[in-house]
């Protein structure tokens, strides 16, 4: 059963297990459940998809009821009308706070401008060498993506030399396989925390919060961070 963290007459928000597609793709064929079907299934009825998540990113997945509020709320996501605040553990020691401002291309070459505002919560110094670094250091961040681009806090922390673990594209091979071989994880450590919007149809404001799944707990217990 699917974590149901909001339900009305027109949209349905779940908190998406990391690993899970949103809907069938060419691109991952080896995936036999889909957000989607799952969700259609438990609450027998139809279901859209108003945004998407990466399939390794955990957290809020919103969906509507119809295709009509579906439009209604894609046009917001579209127009960055919606609030998204995700957590994130990252390489290295962040500054307290950074705006990245770099823009982000296409699959088609074009390139499109992309904002992020972070903060650093929670810094830690494992004592555990890797390379010629004889301490591993990590941070969790909170991240607000001002704009919607493909993949678009993945390539910014990689950008600014602080990956995300556990992403495999733009991370860092060193760190992803210490996780791997210390402490059994490939789970990328990203989790769509927060979603606010004004309800498309009741004009309500709303604000939905998804609790950290299990592997993001397990490193938030290895690094000696405590959830708040």
């Amino acid at each position: 059963m699917l974590d149901i963290l909001f339900q009305d007459d027109y949209l349905v928000a779940i908190n998406k297990p990391h690993g899970l597609l949103v809907h069938r793709s060419s691109i991952a064929r080896d995936a036999e459940e889909f957000a989607l079907q799952l969700l259609r299934d438990q609450l027998n009825l139809h279901v859209y998809p108003a945004h998407r998540l990466d399939r390794k990113t955990g957290g809020i997945l919103l969906f509507a009821l119809s295709k009509d509020v579906d439009k209604l709320m894609q046009q917001q996501f579209q127009e960055n009308l919606v609030s998204k605040k995700y957590l994130a553990i990252v390489r290295g020691h962040t500054p307290d706070e950074q705006d990245i401002d770099y823009p982000l291309r296409k699959e088609n070459g074009t390139l499109q401008q992309a904002f992020t505002k972070y903060k650093t919560l929670a810094r830690a110094e494992l004592d555990v060498p890797l390379g010629s670094h004889p301490t591993s250091r990590y941070s969790l961040v909170e991240a607000n993506p001002q704009t919607g681009r493909m993949h678009q806090l993945r390539k910014h922390f990689s950008h600014i030399f602080h990956p995300i673990i556990g992403d495999r594209t733009h991370g860092c091979n060193k760190q992803n396989k210490l996780f791997k071989e210390r402490w059994e994880l490939d789970t990328m450590l990203l989790h769509a925390s927060q979603l606010s919007f004004i309800h498309p149809v009741t004009k309500m404001y709303v604000h939905i919060e998804a609790p950290l799944q299990e592997e993001f707990l397990r490193v938030m217990g290895i690094m000696g961070w405590t959830v708040s």
